[in-house]
């Protein structure tokens, strides 16, 4: 499995090319925009959209989709029944499916947004905007934050190790955010 990083500088945020090494069907997760660097990226490794992930459905994660959709049959994924104008697959805690040959997992961790899911590929975490490096998502209230908290802390730091790939900013490790992520130990104590 590859993995391919874009960062758009409209929303400051990332989408994730996901597929096979030798190319084929792939998986596009959260498109905050389709331009030519991303359509590049696409075609130059010899992949064909055939699904989309929806971490979660805020505008800086899905507004490249509707383009995409135009360009390429895919089949939406996410937390929400419609997303990108569309009828969507809706995904709940725990599901696993199979989406040209990669399985995925979906993680539901409410707070940062009612419809947040976090996509587990193996060791790969991706984690749209319920954990960041140094960071977490925002939230409305305290209660959304102290859930989103507790979420994080037993379903994704209870995992030994993994690589997380957010939403906005650098990659990081489960192990890096146990140890060093300022919200989640002022919490902790």
């Amino acid at each position: 499995m590859k993995i391919f990083t874009h960062f758009s500088f409209v929303s400051f945020s990332n989408s994730y090319l996901v597929g096979p090494p030798g190319g084929g069907e792939a998986i596009m997760i959260d498109p905050g925009i389709m331009d030519v660097p991303v359509l590049r990226l696409i075609e130059k490794n010899g992949y064909s959209i055939r699904y989309i992930l929806v971490t979660h459905n805020h505008e800086s994660h899905i507004r490249g989709g509707r383009t995409l959709l135009k360009i390429y049959p895919a089949e939406v994924f996410g937390g929400s029944l419609h997303l990108l104008d569309r009828d969507s697959k809706q995904l709940k805690d725990g599901d696993s499916i199979e989406l040209g040959g990669i399985r995925v997992e979906s993680i539901e961790i409410p707070g940062h947004s009612s419809d947040s899911l976090v996509y587990r590929i193996g060791s790969c975490f991706f984690t749209g905007d319920v954990l960041l490096a140094g960071g977490i998502g925002s939230t409305p209230n305290r209660y959304a934050r102290a859930l989103l908290i507790q979420g994080i802390q037993q379903k994704l730091l209870s995992i030994p190790d993994g690589t997380l790939y957010p939403g906005h900013g650098p990659p990081s490790t489960l192990e890096a955010e146990r140890r060093f992520n300022p919200f989640l130990q002022q919490d902790a104590e």
